[in-house]
């Protein structure tokens, strides 16, 4: 069932983007060798050619008698076998971070010549994605496991290539640049500097099986770090193989540990390690854990329930419709950017844009993968949800509430069409109970829709208040003064503002991450890879001379 759905997906995307990637695609050898550091073909990974992916420690790639077998998203066939680490294992992943000093593999004092090493890691990485070929492998391969439409899997290995596109040259080093400030006396000044903090950690989620992880791994490593790396074992195949293409591109093989294990398991190795940063991105109840675990040494970028306002300036129905369908729907709703809750203003109810929003969302289907399994919460869940949300007084069900039809997704899965969900806003705020089942995020295709009166402003800024994940948001208006008044109230650390505004969307060329939480963690950006993988450090340089006629003070 897969290469058919699969193959619809890429014709789709081939004849709605021609671009030179989707173009090569279609043409793209299916042998391995053509890609060098390849071990798995994305084309033919099923039950009768399976996968194994091991994890690296010590610069070598080890198995495991403990397998993980996983099962195709699309069809239940066990396909890929994950060699994890169990307890008894974890050892050589511990001493290898215990070799790291404090300091680094390199700082601004200590091998510098690294910094360079890791622009040219960057270079020669950047240019592996852009040959169509392995562009073309990454997607498929994330296809796989982490089913998506070809352009959003296509448009995560883009980000990622302009990402190692914007790291290469010198740019490394620039991210170390210090500083010089005056000191009191001559021969006396202040320079601070971007340190590393040594041996860390990096446990990321499932949803974008790439970008995430790659993103994160980067910026440690051109800080100066040595990271161990945990992805999730439902998609870790994709880092797997990055590692190698990483390898080939000139890394080196005792800079990373690469670990695929539970997460009890990982938990032991962050506990006997003690590593001196974590960064985790993931649910917010894992994400507390382990900042009691790890005593506070973490950054987060944890779970979100974003929310878009859409103001009283109605225009360009269409194009509002069609980005709030992106927003909610888009990877099956699998992004922690992904539009949990809308709150429309009355003049948009004059308007076509719930019945366009139903329909965009019936053009979705999982033949295309525009629509396709939820990997962590089952339909029933959802469907559960839906139900008691509906027993709140007022609300009603606007589109989608049920299961997939013609489906062959496992029930350890969720198969569930693009489901909103409409809540009167004083029914939001009636109790507290009823704002947490309303803002429960449920990681799939599935969205809260609450209308606002003109003088019920000050309701959605109180709503927006007590929500405890601030990831990002969109506030949808050009009113300069509806903006000034939303963004002045709220603190979703990435924040759309404008017609065009959008939760979703996670591009290189800006930060991306929560606000509110001094853990919060960004990725992407020069000032992220700075504020999640270094620390600052200050050198006072007193030099002198010792003022003439010096004497011995009395005692102070």
């Amino acid at each position: 069932m897969y290469r058919v759905l699969a193959s619809r997906a890429l014709r789709a995307s081939s004849l709605s983007h021609k671009s030179s990637t989707s173009l090569a695609s279609l043409t793209f050898s299916r042998l391995n060798h053509s890609i060098p550091f390849a071990t798995v073909d994305a084309e033919e990974l099923s039950g009768a050619h399976p996968a194994e992916v091991q994890s690296f420690v010590q610069g070598k790639w080890i198995g495991s008698s403990n397998h993980n077998t996983l099962l195709d998203p699309l069809n239940g066939e066990p396909f890929i076998k994950v060699a994890e680490v169990d307890e008894s294992g974890t050892q050589p992943f511990v001493d290898s971070l215990s070799q790291c000093p404090k300091h680094g593999l390199h700082n601004p004092f200590k091998s510098p010549e690294r910094y360079l090493l890791y622009g040219d890691i960057s270079t020669k990485a950047a240019h592996m994605l852009a040959l169509p070929k392995v562009a073309d492998f990454f997607a498929r391969l994330i296809q796989r496991v982490a089913p998506k439409s070809y352009q959003q899997a296509a448009g995560e290995v883009f980000v990622t290539r302009k990402f190692l596109e914007n790291f290469c040259g010198d740019q490394v080093r620039f991210l170390a640049r210090s500083f010089a400030i005056p000191g009191n006396h001559l021969g006396q000044q202040s320079h601070g500097y971007r340190w590393p903090y040594g041996p860390v950690t990096i446990v990321t989620p499932f949803n974008f099986p790439l970008e995430i992880p790659l993103l994160q791994l980067m910026g440690a490593l051109y800080m100066g770090n040595k990271p161990l790396l945990k992805v999730d074992s439902k998609v870790s195949i994709v880092m797997e193989q990055m590692m190698r293409l990483l390898h080939y591109c000139g890394l080196p093989a005792e800079d990373v540990d690469f670990i695929n294990s539970d997460g009890k398991t990982m938990n032991k190795i962050l506990l006997e390690a003690n590593p001196r940063m974590t960064l985790f991105t993931g649910s917010s109840r894992v994400a507390e854990k382990l900042a009691l675990d790890l005593k506070g040494r973490i950054r987060l970028e944890d779970a979100g329930f974003d929310w878009k306002v859409l103001g009283p300036d109605v225009q360009e129905v269409d194009y509002v419709a069609w980005q709030s369908d992106q927003d909610a729907y888009a990877c099956s709703g699998q992004k922690c950017s992904a539009q949990s809750m809308l709150f429309v203003h009355e003049n948009w109810s004059k308007t076509p844009l719930v019945s366009k929003l139903k329909e965009l969302a019936e053009r979705r289907k999982l033949e295309d993968l525009t629509i396709g399994p939820v990997l962590t919460f089952t339909t029933e869940a959802m469907l559960e949800h839906m139900e008691n949300l509906l027993q709140i007084p007022g609300s009603k069900l606007l589109f989608g509430g049920k299961e997939l039809k013609n489906h062959s997704i496992p029930s350890v899965y969720g198969a569930l069409e693009p489901t909103a969900v409409y809540v009167p806003i004083e029914e939001i705020l009636k109790d507290s109970k009823t704002y947490e089942l309303v803002t429960k995020e449920i990681f799939g295709p599935f969205q809260i829709v609450t209308e606002y009166k003109k003088d019920q402003l000050p309701l959605v800024l109180e709503a927006l208040e007590r929500m405890h994940a601030h990831l990002t948001a969109a506030v949808v208006s050009n009113d300069p003064i509806f903006l000034q008044e939303v963004i002045g109230n709220s603190v979703n650390g990435t924040t759309y503002a404008g017609l065009r505004g959008r939760t979703t969307g996670a591009p290189q060329n800006h930060w991306f991450g929560p606000a509110g939480d001094p853990r919060g963690a960004g990725i992407g950006t020069p000032e992220a890879i700075k504020l999640v993988w270094s620390c600052h450090r200050e050198v006072i340089y007193d030099y002198g001379p010792v003022p003439q006629g010096w004497e011995l003070p009395p005692s102070t």
